[in-house]
């Protein structure tokens, strides 16, 4: 097909379409109607008279042409937004953007930030607390910080181990002094038990310590790590929490540790674009953290 006559809208809408799996979110990224995404994407396969996806009861999933045109179409758009950015310039402002997920900015990045103000008072830093992945294009993040319980790669990224994640057992003093004595592991169940996102924790803790969790030690449910340090911090119940989360509160007597369980959850991961091709403030950023991470 002559340049002259490629569906560049089409092949745009294809690209992030199909990188999503998603019309909806496509649609979102794009800001263009769902129904706007369809009629591109049929366009194309009318033109190509090959299916792209492979259309399901409310999901669609790349076809294996789709997937070797997703493939190249992603790593053409990378190039040229990463050539428009370099024709462009650098910002003039020292400032650097961090997508970063909401436990860990909530407990761990936004307490510690000021030490970096303090070592770099002229970059600005921006935290984007978002979970979902960041696509490292222009006017989003340079840096994101992610969690994986299993993974350590991901597609068109690098990625450098940040910390080990440890959960363990935590509770305020007060709780400790007018609830039920916890003298083993099992007296946990007699407090109430904050979650995060499900109760596969701290069953997996219980069965770490010997024990089993009944199905009556239910317990409240929080969306991230974040909701349940507010949760634990005003004595609402006994929480699993990340350790390297726990330890400023720990230190000051804020919070006390219940025995020297920890069980392993994943690790957080600093990802990036090409860290070779960090803006300075970005790469002053990443030593800090990495630093500040092995010193505690």
């Amino acid at each position: 097909m002559k340049r002259g006559r490629l569906p560049l809208t089409a092949l745009r809408t294809f690209e992030v379409a199909g990188r999503l799996e998603n019309f909806t979110l496509a649609a979102q990224e794009l800001f263009i109607s769902q129904a706007a995404v369809s009629r591109q994407i049929r366009e194309l396969e009318a033109l190509l008279d090959e299916a792209l996806f492979e259309r399901r009861h409310r999901s669609v999933h790349l076809t294996p042409s789709g997937a070797k045109l997703l493939a190249i179409l992603t790593q053409s758009f990378d190039r040229i937004d990463v050539c428009l950015e370099e024709i462009r310039g650098r910002p003039a402002a020292a400032a650097v953007t961090i997508s970063a997920e909401p436990s860990f900015a909530a407990c761990w990045l936004v307490p510690r930030l000021p030490e970096f103000h303090a070592q770099h008072p002229e970059i600005d830093v921006t935290i984007d607390s978002d979970p979902r992945l960041v696509e490292f294009r222009s006017g989003q993040a340079e840096i994101a910080i992610r969690h994986s319980a299993v993974a350590n790669a991901w597609p068109r990224v690098e990625s450098k181990h940040l910390a080990d994640v440890r959960m363990i057992a935590v509770a305020t003093p007060a709780l400790l002094e007018t609830g039920p004595a916890i003298k083993r592991p099992q007296d946990i169940l007699r407090h109430t038990l904050l979650h995060e996102e499900n109760r596969d924790v701290w069953s997996r803790w219980f069965e770490a310590a010997d024990g089993a969790m009944p199905e009556t030690a239910r317990g409240p449910v929080y969306a991230d790590g974040g909701l349940v340090m507010q949760a634990v911090l005003r004595g609402q119940g006994i929480a699993l929490m990340d350790e390297i989360f726990a330890e400023e509160e720990i230190e000051t007597g804020r919070l006390l540790r219940l025995f020297d369980l920890a069980i392993p959850l994943g690790a957080y991961w600093l990802v990036a674009r090409s860290f070779d091709r960090l803006t300075p403030p970005a790469s002053l950023f990443v030593r800090w953290i990495r630093s500040r991470i092995e010193a505690a």
